[in-house]
């Protein structure tokens, strides 16, 4: 992304440019990749606000690349892992923000307690039903990542807390086919496409360290984005200007990446800044 042609001018009226000589574009550091997070609201019940922004679907990627964005921050759950009587086990990795399927059509469930392909709360044929992204559906993690991988775009991964359930407390047929659902995908694609992998459950995250650690999972743990967005998310979204001051020290820092809810004003706050 080049920026570095113009200079925010504050002199100016807001939003105003001026050009600069070519020359001075070497001087400026180099721009980030903007990393696009889809903004949940704070506060309580924040469901009942909550316009289903998270970047887990093609839309969502498509829109978000049209504004500038060159990755995304997104979220893996897992539908009910499950043996059956014939000892097979089944589950999937999808992405999906929240714990329940609020926002979707059908009936609400929480994701860990239905399956992907199978029943009649079934997850695959369901559709947002508000936010910009209405009429989406939901999609496995390999449909995903090969959607963002189309677009030459960055993934980052949150393994949510939900799927504790099955990663940590499940039995070890369970534990072995739901770790299989997330780490597979990762590890058949991070050689031609870069991804990165957290968890804010200290559990998941410990596991994840010894899969890296025993050599059974890549290093896919480093090169996260920063994250300087200090503006509470709401809806309807608050001005970005409050975030200026901190998305200025994160850029003082050279990131490589920065993760932000407001992709395109950041895209445009950093005309100038950066080439």
């Amino acid at each position: 992304m080049k920026f570095g042609r113009y200079l925010a001018a504050g002199a100016l009226a807001a939003g105003a440019l001026v050009t600069v000589p070519a020359g001075d574009a070497a001087a400026l550091p180099a721009c980030p990749v903007i990393v696009s997070h889809g903004g949940y609201p704070t506060g309580a019940n924040p469901w009942d606000r909550d316009q289903l922004r998270a970047p887990n679907n093609y839309k969502a990627i498509d829109s978000l690349v049209a504004q500038g964005s060159g990755g995304f921050e997104a979220d893996v759950q897992l539908t009910k892992v499950a043996v059956g009587s014939d000892g097979s086990v089944s589950g999937k990795a999808v992405m999906w923000h929240n714990t329940t399927t609020h926002g979707l059509s059908g009936t609400s469930k929480n994701i860990t307690d239905i399956y992907w392909d199978g029943g009649t709360d079934k997850l695959l044929g369901r559709t947002l039903q508000w936010g910009p992204y209405k009429g989406e559906g939901v999609y496995s993690l390999r449909q995903w990542l090969d959607h963002v991988k189309s677009k030459g775009a960055y993934a980052e991964l949150e393994i949510k807390k939900e799927t504790h359930k099955f990663l940590i407390d499940g039995s070890a047929a369970v534990r072995a086919k739901a770790w299989s659902e997330i780490t597979d995908p990762v590890t058949e694609r991070y050689q031609s496409q870069p991804i990165t992998v957290y968890s804010h459950d200290a559990d998941i995250a410990a596991a994840l360290k010894a899969r890296v650690a025993a050599g059974t999972f890549p290093n896919v743990l480093g090169g996260a984005p920063d994250w300087p967005d200090t503006v509470p998310w709401e809806e309807p979204p608050p001005s970005w200007s409050g975030n200026a001051a901190s998305w200025q020290a994160s850029l003082d820092k050279g990131p490589k990446r920065v993760a932000t809810s407001w992709t395109p004003d950041y895209k445009n706050w950093l005309s100038g800044k950066c080439a």
